[in-house]
C-alpha cells in the first residue's frame, strides 16, 4: 500500500473543513428564515405604532386632545 503525502492529507482536511462550515452557515440561515423573531413583523403590513409611539414622535394622539377639551 502506498504512502500518502502530507500535503495531500492536509488539503483534504482543509477543504472538508471548509464544506463544514459552509453547511453549519446553510443551517443556521435555514433557521432563521423559518423562525422570525417576534420584534421582526413577518409581513410590511404587521407592525402598527401604539399611542406611545406616535406621541413620542410628536403626533397629537387622541387622549391627549380629549384631556385638553376638557381642561377648556
Amino acid at each position: 500500500m502506498g504512502k500518502r503525502s502530507k500535503t495531500g492529507v492536509l488539503k483534504r482536511m482543509r477543504e472538508i473543513k471548509k464544506a463544514e462550515k459552509a453547511a453549519l452557515k446553510r443551517e443556521e440561515m435555514r433557521e432563521r428564515k423559518e423562525t422570525p423573531t417576534p420584534t421582526e413583523p413577518t409581513t410590511p403590513g404587521d407592525q402598527v405604532a401604539t399611542a406611545d409611539d406616535l406621541a413620542g414622535y410628536g403626533f397629537p394622539v387622541e387622549g391627549e386632545e380629549d384631556e385638553d377639551s376638557e381642561a377648556r
